[in-house]
């Protein structure tokens, strides 16, 4: 046996077994602010068992497996027939299960259901992100069938199932069923109208053969997908099945699986259409009209992802530092610390808040809040999913070279945190968006004016980045070039009449201050030193 050399002290704990939920402050007032008080006790119930879970030792350690096994794919069987299945870990499997057990798929169907859905997904990407995609898929699927109430009245049952069925059936035969999409191809991107797969009718009434390819597919494990493809009249989406009703499998060929920097355990696929059967969703040449709201549902969940990532990664810093002595004291009370990890918190929580108020606003469903998502969810989408990995990144720092070894965990939100802002649409895309938008819908902006005008006159620094960002939007010379600093602007400014609003004095001033008045720099931990940022940094803190 090796001899005893040292004592192993001075070492923080694992972070588990603890109620995620409880224990972020800025995700439970906004559940509270948001949710009708006749269901509040039942949604707040509901998440904590949730938060539980997510914080258990079990649950943390199959994220970690299921980061550390990769899917893999088998494209025959051993009789030499083509399967095209990807197998899973089994820790992705439960974690799967438990996901849509716990209503990931199920908003549409249940009252405050995008609310109680966004708190849920946001704690869930705090286990293993990986998972996310199909049930970001298979929740957003739902509002682009419903443009076809007879697939939709097929489909939307089993998407909205909270049993999770892995079996490759008939649909019809399943309690549960997950939904992929597949737009891009490799020589447009996200240019989708560069797309060449073709969509031939077929006999049958609104059934077509697609043939060609797509460069990324997501979740190609799943019952059925989304795709987009050229019809006779123009591009058109299609709802293509896994399984063809006699029990055979449709022509869907995994050619690989994509070998990518994050997101290890979610399998994304390149696939090729041969004589593929689909069924059409919504008119031939309205393929983009009808697929949008798939595409603004997921955008939603890149910033609520990012969300959850930046709200991790900063408990991860705050529970690190409360324990870890060095210099003679807790990390945690050493002023520099002090400033970067309430620095960090601000951004968890300014992105947090957001989040769930674009949330709140799919529940609403009005013609204002519709409104003000058209603009909200791009602008946030750019801005939140950029800010990931910068916090991540700081965030590990806070854990010296600890914070830069596989086990600490760390590692694996830093490769996940680019993710969000390239899916759904990368930050150019997203500004130009907000640029549409801004042109084509005056409401769009009448709304988010009327949003961001409910905390006038309750911080100078606020009401002067309201009057900049005016006069910004009144100049439409050149603005193309300018998106990217406008989307940012637009991205502040509601984050931080949010926080006037609605977060505690410390965290609003400390936003302002920092984001909005110029009272901060580039890196994180250069807030002004006189404001309260023990509060700030209290506040963050998960309790295990």
């Amino acid at each position: 046996m090796a001899g005893s050399t040292h004592s192993v002290t001075n070492q923080a704990p694992p972070l588990v077994a603890y109620d995620v939920f409880t224990a972020d402050r800025a995700l439970v007032a906004a559940v509270e602010r948001h949710v009708a008080p006749e269901l509040l006790d039942e949604v707040r119930t509901e998440l904590a068992a949730l938060g539980r879970t997510c914080g258990a030792a079990q649950v943390q350690e199959w994220g970690a497996q299921a980061n550390e096994n990769p899917p893999q794919l088998r494209t025959h069987d051993r009789y030499g027939r083509r399967v095209d299945e990807v197998e899973f870990h089994p820790a992705w499997h439960r974690l799967l299960g438990k996901g849509v057990a716990a209503g990931l798929t199920a908003a549409w169907t249940r009252p405050a259901g995008h609310l109680r859905r966004a708190a849920a997904f946001l704690m869930w990407t705090q286990v293993e992100a990986g998972n996310g995609c199909p049930l970001s898929m298979t929740h957003a699927a739902v509002p682009a069938l419903r443009t076809d109430p007879d697939l939709a009245a097929e489909w939307e049952p089993r998407l909205t199932s909270m049993i999770y069925d892995r079996d490759l059936r008939p649909a019809r035969q399943k309690a549960g069923a997950l939904f992929g999409m597949g737009m891009t191809e490799k020589q447009g991107g996200s240019d989708v109208r560069a797309n060449t797969t073709s969509a031939t009718p077929l006999a049958e009434a609104g059934t077509y053969a697609l043939t060609g390819h797509k460069w990324f597919c997501s979740a190609p494990m799943s019952d059925g997908f989304l795709v987009l493809a050229q019809a006779p009249e123009g591009l058109t989406c299609f709802l293509v099945p896994r399984v063809l009703d006699d029990g055979s499998r449709n022509v869907f060929l995994i050619q690989r699986l994509k070998d990518k920097l994050g997101n290890r355990s979610n399998a994304s696929g390149e696939v090729e259409f041969d004589g593929t059967w689909a069924r059409r969703v919504g008119e031939e040449g309205r393929g983009v009209r009808t697929i949008i709201e798939m595409v603004a549902a997921t955008r939603l969940d890149c910033v609520l992802g990012s969300a959850g990532l930046m709200r991790q990664a900063v408990a991860q810093a705050v529970h690190h530092c409360s324990h870890r002595e060095a210099f003679g004291g807790k990390l945690v009370d050493k002023p520099l610390m002090r400033n970067v990890l309430a620095d960090l918190a601000v951004e968890s929580e300014a992105a947090t808040t957001l989040a769930l108020r674009l949330a709140a606003a799919y529940d609403d469903g009005g013609e204002q809040e519709r409104a003000l998502l058209r603009i909200a969810v791009p602008a946030a989408k750019y801005w939140v999913t950029k800010r990931c990995a910068p916090v991540t990144v700081e965030a590990s720092e806070c854990l010296g070279g600890n914070g830069y070894v596989e086990e600490s965990g760390m590692p694996r939100l830093v490769r996940e945190s680019p993710l969000n802002s390239i899916w759904e649409g990368a930050g150019n895309v997203q500004a130009l968006d907000v640029l549409r938008a801004l042109q084509r819908e005056p409401t769009a902006l009448n709304a988010y004016l009327q949003e961001v005008g409910k905390a006038r006159g309750a911080d100078h620094r606020l009401d002067t980045a309201i009057k900049s960002l005016l006069t910004e939007l009144a100049d439409l010379e050149g603005i193309e070039a300018r998106a990217r600093r406008l989307t940012e602007r637009l991205a502040l400014v509601l984050q931080g009449s949010l926080l006037v609003r609605y977060a505690p004095p410390e965290v609003a001033d400390a936003f302002c201050a920092s984001r909005l008045g110029g009272d901060g720099g580039a890196a994180f931990g250069t807030l002004p030193s006189t404001l309260d940022l023990r509060s700030v940094v209290d506040r963050s803190r998960p309790q295990a």
